[in-house]
Formats: structure tokens, C-alpha cells, sequence
């Protein structure tokens, strides 16, 4: 797949350097692992950090199909 570049928002998540999009996405989950951002009762719930916030739009919570659009936002 050909590599995107991250925005500043986004690189701060998952590195400045162009990406496939998959490896986004799988730097997005090791990421949300990490700081345990997945809401425990409802898996598909996301709930954003300062850091995800500026890449969800201000959203506090969004599902997991609806991060991928907004994440693919912040990459060109």
C-alpha cells in the first residue's frame, strides 16, 4: 500500500514518518491499548485522551468504525 503522511495531530500518535494505512491503524490500537482508551463495558466505544481528541474533532468518545474516518482526516 502506498504510505500516507500523518498531519502534526495524527504524528503525535503515530510518528511523523509516511505510513501505509494499515500500520496506521495498528500504531492507532497499540496506542489506545497502551493508555486503555477502549470504554471496558462497550468495546466498540473509544474514549479519547487530550491527544485523540484533537484527531476525533473534540469528540470525547466515538466508535471504532467512525475513528477510522476521522483519523484518515489528519493523513494525506
Amino acid at each position: 500500500m502506498k504510505p500516507v503522511q500523518p498531519d502534526e495531530t495524527l504524528a503525535q500518535i503515530v510518528g511523523g514518518d509516511p505510513l501505509p494505512r494499515p500500520e496506521i491503524t495498528r500504531k492507532l490500537w497499540a496506542y489506545i491499548r497502551d493508555h486503555k482508551l477502549q470504554d471496558p463495558s462497550k468495546k466498540t466505544i473509544i474514549n479519547a485522551d487530550e491527544k485523540l481528541k484533537a484527531v476525533f474533532d473534540g469528540k470525547d468518545r466515538v466508535t471504532m468504525f467512525e475513528m477510522t474516518k476521522l483519523v484518515f482526516n489528519h493523513a494525506k
